[in-house]
């Protein structure tokens, strides 16, 4: 892999992981809301990666100067049903008197905030890091 390769297969990680950090905080904000827009409970959302070919191959060398990152193939909702709470007097209270909030886990939204956040920081030193490298390369060439 060339060094430049780096640089795509580290963007593309944090670019996914930025789509990731921004649907958990859509999910923490929206934690204890009742109705979204459309009147009906929010739904938790998770982002789904997958594999990305970077770089060329051709008939002759069907590895030549690929690499493997990562993007965003989907945001799905979850299927969890909302919390259900018995508390009459609420305006978006059904005819039993439970309101249903959304199905968001805020322990769960943290973990994930965490780990998102990690590997974001981690390919930004993944960046750093080749570029330490190609600096130093440089000034050897120049020596």
């Amino acid at each position: 892999m060339s060094m430049m390769r780096i640089f795509d297969v580290a963007s593309s990680a944090v670019s996914a992981q930025s789509q990731r950090l921004n649907v958990v905080a859509s999910n923490l904000s929206n934690a204890d809301t009742v109705a979204g827009p459309d009147g009906q409970p929010y739904k938790a959302r998770q982002v789904v990666f997958q594999t990305a070919l970077m770089g060329s191959r051709d008939a002759f060398n069907p590895v030549a100067d690929s690499s493997a990152g990562v993007r965003v193939s989907t945001i799905t909702e979850s299927a969890v049903p909302g919390r259900r709470v018995h508390d009459p007097k609420h305006p978006s209270a059904d005819a039993e008197g439970y309101v249903t909030y959304s199905n968001v886990n805020p322990v769960e939204e943290m973990v994930n905030m965490i780990s998102a956040s990690r590997s974001y920081q981690n390919s930004v030193e993944v960046m750093n890091t080749a570029r330490s490298l190609l600096q130093k390369t440089l000034q050897m060439g120049q020596s």
